[in-house]
């Protein structure tokens, strides 16, 4: 009997314990209500609940949560039925209203974007609506936040998935979608005939200006080279004419320094006459002023008078 009632003891203390010490992981909350009212919030780390009295009513996950919203068929302004897809980021920021504001905030959090995009779509054209998920998503957001602050959710992002337009619609676009992209194919191409024309036109016209440009330098060296040699030739010119001049200074210089007169000279030249009408010519036309000359220089004097 006694060991019946000692783990009957040991039960119940077993029991006790379990419902007093909670312990709650990282990123979750619980909220905690004393004989039905709300009392505290359970943070992560352990807690200690007073059995029976202290209950937990539920625990949130503090971390951004996803919820899809099933696909919407909405009605643009220009009668289009279109089929949206979207996707919301949320996260619970305040655990106690998100408790008792709102019974479930998930579901309200769908029915107030499906409205909102009803609405939004509806002041849409097919066109705008396609290329207009960035303001669809902005205004959805801007929506929802206004309604779950006081439910102590706050949205992160709204993402609109996907866009369906009707199925003769769609055809109709991947037609022109086509017709644009050909479009666009043959504005290339032409754009691309173009330059190739522009840059072989302006390749030919850089090419003959280098020439010229080449002949040009050519025939500017040639002048200077041409230039060059004649002054080099004149100048060689002069120096010779220099250097014979200067060699005639001196030959004077020394016939001078060697005593040598004007008669000495004269008889010179004769000497040379001489060796000249010994050649092969006839005859040897002597100036006059050189005979009489040599007609000063005693009997060669008199030996040219009586030959005369």
């Amino acid at each position: 009997m006694g060991i019946i009632l000692t783990i009957i003891i040991v039960v119940i203390v077993v029991v006790f314990v379990a419902m007093s010490v909670k312990i709650v992981p990282q990123q979750r909350v619980g909220v905690v209500e004393r004989l039905g009212k709300y009392n505290r919030l359970l943070t992560a780390g352990i807690n200690i609940l007073i059995p029976i009295i202290d209950h937990v009513r539920t625990y949130h996950d503090l971390r951004i949560q996803q919820a899809n919203v099933p696909p919407q068929t909405v009605i643009t302004k220009d009668n289009v039925q279109v089929k949206i897809d979207t996707i919301i980021f949320y996260q619970v920021t305040g655990p106690e209203q998100a408790t008792y504001g709102i019974s479930d905030y998930v579901y309200g959090v769908r029915n107030i974007s499906t409205a909102t995009m009803r609405q939004i779509i509806g002041k849409m054209e097919l066109d705008e609506t396609l290329s207009g998920r960035e303001k669809i998503s902005s205004d959805i957001r801007i929506a929802l936040d206004e309604a779950t602050e006081k439910w102590g959710v706050r949205i992160e992002r709204v993402e609109v998935i996907d866009i369906q337009p009707p199925l003769d619609i769609q055809d109709a676009m991947d037609k022109q979608m086509k017709a644009e992209r050909s479009k666009r194919a043959m504005v290339l191409d032409a754009e691309a005939a173009k330059q190739d024309m522009i840059l072989r036109a302006e390749g030919d016209k850089q090419s003959k200006i280098l020439k010229a440009e080449g002949d040009k330098e050519a025939r500017i060296r040639q002048a200077e080279g041409q230039r060059h040699a004649q002054e080099l030739e004149a100048l060689g010119e002069a120096r010779a004419i220099q250097s014979i001049a200067e060699a005639e200074k001196i030959r004077i210089e020394l016939i001078r320094s060697a005593g040598l007169d004007e008669n000495i000279l004269t008889y010179r030249s004769l000497e040379a006459l001489t060796d000249i009408a010994n050649g092969p010519a006839n005859k040897v036309f002597i100036p006059t002023r050189a005979i009489d000359t040599l007609g000063s220089i005693g009997a060669i004097g008199e030996m040219l008078k009586a030959s005369k």
